[in-house]
């Protein structure tokens, strides 16, 4: 049975225009827009999809945010990965319950919480202590309290080694992740996934001749490209807007020697 909403949970305001708001509730909390405010009394205790009406009666409809939508409008330091690329990853990665992760390159945690999402045991390398503390904010903010033994960023560099073994996947997003194909080879079993999100075909054409002089093979690069549609009575057309290029994924799988 769904839960009411309740003080201190994160809720999505969506106006006419389909213009979305995330707002954390709070006893006594007001949500203020260009067209008055909101108090959150409106919403606490009541169920998802209720419609709330400002102080110069502008609707805003709660709901509780998707992984997508909360990671667009969460807090960020870090360009995040968009959610047309995320679910990609998590295929191509083929991420599971139990499956053994090193992630590179944390940023703001959009990556981290949806493989911890998919049941993956995640550890992050993350150079910055800001970036650190924000991914594991976040993820404990849509997820709730994550262990150690299923999340936990180390501030260090991948550049420099993998001290992980027998993982089932490394997967980065890094500027230069050639360089860390030779770790990779050491940390990951034969059979493991290594997948890199990168935003030119400069860095992707270096990525793959490494690979092409390691242990992996099945290597392939590909981009997502996500356009919708205008869709109203007979006028049924493409909109004039994606959200085209973002970046080129490349997936490999590690050979025995």
């Amino acid at each position: 049975m769904a839960k009411p909403f309740a003080a201190g949970e994160r809720v999505l305001l969506f106006d006419s225009k389909q213009r979305r708001y995330l707002v954390t509730l709070a006893d006594g909390g007001e949500f203020h827009t260009h067209a008055g405010f909101v108090r959150h009394e409106q919403l606490l205790g009541m169920p998802e999809g209720t419609v709330a009406r400002s102080t110069a009666g502008a609707r805003y409809t709660a709901v509780r945010p998707t992984l997508a939508e909360f990671v667009l409008k969460m807090p960020r330091g870090a360009q995040v990965i968009y959610p047309k690329d995320l679910g990609p990853i998590l295929m191509l990665a083929d991420i599971g319950p139990g499956v053994r992760v090193l992630e590179s390159g944390v940023g703001s945690g959009a990556l981290s919480m949806s493989l911890v999402r998919a049941g993956a045991d995640v550890v992050g390398y993350e150079l910055r202590e800001d970036f650190a503390a924000r991914a594991e904010a976040n993820v404990t903010s849509f997820l709730g309290a994550v262990g150690p033994e299923r999340y936990r960023v180390e501030i260090r560099d991948a550049y420099d080694g993998i001290d992980e073994t027998d993982l089932d996947r490394v997967v980065l997003d890094l500027p230069e992740p050639w360089r860390v194909v030779k770790p990779a080879e050491t940390a990951l079993h034969p059979g493991g996934i290594f997948v890199s999100y990168l935003p030119t075909i400069n860095q992707t054409a270096q990525l793959r001749a490494a690979l092409d002089d390691s242990r992996f093979a099945l290597v392939e690069t590909l981009e997502v490209l996500h356009r919708t549609w205008h869709i109203e009575g007979p006028s049924v057309r493409p909109d004039h807007r994606m959200v085209a290029h973002t970046g080129f994924l490349t997936h490999a799988r590690l050979l025995a020697d």
